[in-house]
């Protein structure tokens, strides 16, 4: 526990400005944002007696070992860049929404040519018109559905649309009715658009022209006897009333607005949304937080517009935000809106009326939302700590681990020799921090030899890291970073869960480094001999303070350094079923990525050998021949017929192709019939024809 005296900055040095500041751990990682009116006052609060700070305020600032400071010109900027670095970041002591669910979208795709509809979810895509949220995504489909017979925009997808367009057919929706089939011609693009932009005003909550014209349509073709076009504009109208329906009138002046209500107590909060626009809810959304910091009711609807509007612009924020308290001071945060909406926004607590009884509902659901989220989470918290006390009772532990990291090593039969490093944080997984590594430093199978490397890789990166910081300066560190013969321990090429590289350190911007946090427990999936291996890699390094075991999945045994007897958890022990999840993460883990490494090497082609040949004469070759079996029959003056292909470079085809064996055919698994190279769906990146059976034949013997 630090002691926030002794990096407490120097009186003047902290200016009277507007500005942004920064509390980071010894491990440089920021632990807490926050903004201010005058830093020099705002700081001047974190610094008094601990005995009158609230405790987690006091609990921050002893996990503190530094504080930094960026000055902006206004309270607009210091709010804008407090949002960009709480996104950067992620301190652990500020207050994150947690999404109770991943919300569907209706979504209409304007940034294609032919705009689509459809359900989504997730981050929001530029040049998509969204509306929503959805409880359920059913209920998005049933409101299509019905819409779709007023406005019959694509709802297909982009494979069925391209086969529609090749084939001159529209698919099922085109003939009855439902799509206006621009795949096949029988409306323009423009007119299209027309459509699309028709239904977003609908969906918007501008109904009332839609309704009206459709009627006097109606009218005016009873009047003049067409009765089969009058019904079908009667079906129309009642289709459009019926997914009216779905959504109730509660604010009779078409209203666009937001409704945010809190429910909170001493350690958590609920925040809910209500999305009311031309009068109709339109969607719904809450989410929870610990409070993790000493803070008011407007700072948490502060933080909650922070969230809500953080990535949107123009019609996305509403003109009117309704909130159960208003932040301090709240014209920083006022302007920030009406600038992401390119307009005035009001920002303001509902005193009477039907706002006033909407917003009473919406808080009625934020205290069950609240209620309902203490239930569930008790018995987990409750279950996470007892598993963690467990497993520092059973492996003699000082403390509970709350960090523990598990690795584990995936091979097929020698080839493709991978480990996994997955993470837990608080009995939870923190799958940012997963990892992945390949094996270059032997080739074939010894899962022993490859944990030491994994682990070598994994606490030598950690080591350079605290070097690095100042925190590991002593000679020891350098000669730690070698194998027991004095060789350099292979370079860490490990790959983060989206295959971003391992390399190039990033030091003081506070972003969460790749190895840079060591765990309370190392647990590796194996025996004594892989537990062996790790700890043997770890006293290497000169680590003795991070503890080492192994589970084995025979009995479910847990195996500890040095220790010729395992250590046997009760069945029932909430600590053996956490281990499991960890171990079974791992293993689930390590077996992907092998597989993706298999895959890869199954689409391999000797063409890909093929020096200045790129994947677009690749596949003008094989569109020209048609298969690779024919390829490698042809003659070089028959290549050079391909355009784009040289005489030097048909005869490096032709030689590359003759040196290369041929593929193995491919084999139907159901008939165990061999089908032919040329038939469509048997050929692999390149042409190369792919064994369907051989991978499944063998994956028992993965590890």
């Amino acid at each position: 526990m630090a002691d926030p005296s002794s990096y407490r900055p120097k009186p003047g040095e902290i200016p009277d400005t507007p500005g942004v500041y920064r509390f980071r751990d010894e491990h440089r990682r920021v632990i807490y944002v926050g903004k201010a009116k005058s830093l020099r006052q705002r700081l001047a609060n974190y610094f008094q007696d601990l005995a009158s700070l609230h405790p987690r305020t006091r609990t921050m600032v002893t996990t503190a070992a530094s504080v930094e400071w960026t000055v902006v010109s206004t309270e607009v900027e210091a709010l804008q860049l407090e949002y960009s670095w709480i996104k950067e970041f992620d301190p652990r002591f500020n207050v994150k929404y947690r999404d109770d669910k991943s919300y569907p979208y209706l979504a209409v795709t304007m940034n294609e040519e032919f705009p689509r509809v459809q359900v989504m979810r997730g981050q929001k895509r530029k040049g998509v018109r969204y509306f929503g949220p959805y409880g359920h995504a059913w209920a998005i489909r049933d409101t299509v559905d019905l819409l779709l017979r007023v406005f019959p925009v694509r709802t297909c997808s982009a494979g069925v649309f391209k086969n529609a367009t090749r084939t001159g057919r529209p698919c099922l929706l085109g003939y009855i009715g439902k799509c206006s089939a621009p795949c096949v011609d029988r409306v323009s693009a423009d007119e299209h658009r027309d459509l699309a932009e028709e239904f977003c005003d609908f969906m918007a909550g501008r109904t009332g022209t839609y309704i009206r014209r459709l009627e006097k349509q109606m009218t005016d073709a009873a009047e003049e006897m067409e009765y089969e076009r009058a019904a079908r504009l009667r079906d129309d109208i009642g289709a459009l009333k019926k997914a009216m329906e779905k959504s109730a009138v509660v604010l009779a002046d078409a209203t666009d607005a937001d409704l945010i209500a809190v429910a909170e107590d001493e350690l958590e909060a609920a925040v809910q949304i209500f999305h009311v626009r031309g009068g109709r809810v339109r969607g719904q959304r809450g989410w929870v937080t610990d409070k993790v910091e000493e803070i008011t009711t407007g700072a948490l609807v502060e933080h909650a517009l922070q969230q809500l509007y953080g990535e949107e612009r123009g019609d996305s924020v509403p003109k009117e935000v309704l909130v159960p308290a208003l932040p301090e001071p709240v014209e920083p945060v006022q302007e920030w809106l009406a600038e992401r909406r390119g307009s005035g926004v009001s920002l303001r607590i509902p005193q009477r009326g039907d706002k006033k009884a909407l917003m009473e509902t919406v808080q009625r659901n934020a205290l069950q939302a609240l209620a309902l989220h203490k239930t569930k989470r008790a018995s987990d918290l409750t279950t996470r700590s007892r598993a963690l006390e467990e497993i520092a009772e059973a492996l003699d532990l000082d403390s509970a681990p709350l960090r523990i990291e598990c690795y584990d090593i995936s091979h097929l039969q020698g080839d493709d020799v991978v480990a996994s490093m997955v993470v837990f944080e608080d009995g939870l997984q923190r799958k940012s921090e997963y990892r992945r590594f390949q094996i270059k430093g032997f080739a074939g199978q010894d899962d022993v030899r490859s944990m030491h490397e994994v682990i070598s890789r994994r606490f030598k990166r950690y080591l350079a890291e605290k070097e690095k910081t100042g925190e590991w300066v002593d000679d020891a560190s350098q000669t730690a970073l070698k194998d027991a013969s004095g060789n350099d321990l292979p370079a860490v090429s490990g790959t983060g869960p989206q295959g971003t590289s391992e390399n190039g350190l990033k030091d003081d911007d506070g972003r969460p480094k790749k190895f840079a946090y060591p765990p309370q427990l190392v647990v590796v999936d194996g025996g004594q001999p892989q537990v062996a291996a790790a700890k043997k890699a770890l006293d290497e390094l000169g680590i003795d303070d991070i503890a080492v075991c192994g589970l084995a999945k025979r009995l479910e045994e847990v195996w500890l350094p040095d220790d010729e007897d395992p250590v046997v958890l009760p069945r029932t022990s909430e600590g053996l079923y956490l281990l499991q999840r960890v171990r079974d993460e791992a293993h689930r883990f390590a077996i992907t990525y092998q597989r993706t490494k298999r895959a890869q090497r199954f689409r391999s082609s000797p063409l890909d050998d093929v020096p200045g040949l790129g994947d677009t004469r690749k596949q003008a070759l094989l569109k020209h021949f048609g298969s690779l079996k024919k390829l490698r029959s042809a003659t070089i003056d028959q290549i050079c017929e391909v355009p784009g292909i040289g005489r030097k470079t048909a005869e490096t085809i032709a030689v590359a192709l003759a040196q290369a064996a041929p593929a193995a055919p491919a084999v139907n698994t159901a008939t165990g019939e061999i089908m032919d190279e040329e038939e469509p769906g048997t050929t692999g990146s390149g042409g190369e024809p792919v064994t369907a059976g051989a991978p499944d034949e063998r994956r028992g013997q993965e590890t």
